[in-house]
């Protein structure tokens, strides 16, 4: 049974009952045993119970493939951090940002992400259909996700800022509402998607075929627009 929190003094370490770990070092945290602790960080305390995580900065650190599995990670910032060999399974992030990470190749199976940003980051060949799909809320900035898939996902409303987005895979996905802005969608699969209302306004090199993917009310610009009529033939002057 975990007791009650209290105020301590800085450069204090108390534990109650019951949960674990947290560090912040170049290597990835240690099991520490099963403690509550608040530890003061950067001039505030952060918590770790369980598994579970909040309030923390991690820097610079390589994970091992299972690292971080069957663990929830809430209002946590990553930064500089390599998740390339991860095996994820059972991890939560709520309200998370990845700033400047590696994910390429990393496995994410029965992640869930929720409320999650990634900026600077580079996502190549990483299969987000496997992801929970309960509450999924992603937004990319400045990302390279190429080789990626969401297939089958519904990832409505989600923003893609200034990302690479070569070959990825959105084969039946529900893109509604979706932001491409300024994204290179060179060699993207639409088929059987949905993309009503997707704004393709400032993003190039897509091809996407209406009779196979909905495309009502969706947003294109000239001369990018030429994308939708490529099996034709057509020379567009």
């Amino acid at each position: 049974m975990i007791g009650k929190a209290f105020s301590f003094p800085v450069r204090s370490l108390f534990w109650i009952c019951n949960p674990v770990e947290v560090k912040t070092t170049k290597k990835a945290p240690k099991q520490l045993g099963a403690f509550l602790f608040f530890i003061p960080f950067q001039n505030r305390y952060f918590t770790a119970m369980g598994n579970y995580t909040i309030d923390v900065e991690f820097n610079q650190i390589t994970y091992s493939a299972d690292a971080l599995n069957l663990k929830e990670f809430e209002r946590c910032v990553f930064r500089n951090c390599d998740f390339s060999v991860c095996n994820f399974i059972g991890v939560t992030f709520i309200d998370c940002v990845f700033f400047q990470c590696n994910f390429t190749g990393a496995k994410i199976n029965h992640v869930a992400l929720r409320t999650v940003r990634f900026e600077y980051c580079e996502i190549k060949e990483v299969n987000f259909s496997m992801c929970d799909k309960l509450i999924f809320d992603i937004a990319f900035t400045d990302c390279v996700l190429d080789f990626s898939k969401f297939y089958t996902l519904k990832i409505k409303g989600t923003a893609f800022t200034n990302c690479s987005l070569i070959a990825v895979d959105f084969m039946s996905t529900d893109l509604t509402e979706v932001v491409f802005d300024h994204c290179d969608l060179y060699r993207s699969e639409f088929n059987k998607a949905i993309a009503n209302k997707t704004d393709f306004k400032t993003s190039y090199h897509y091809t996407i075929d209406p009779e196979k993917t909905k495309v009502k009310k969706a947003v294109f610009s000239f001369p990018e627009v030429k994308g939708l009529l490529f099996k034709h033939d057509l020379l567009i002057k």
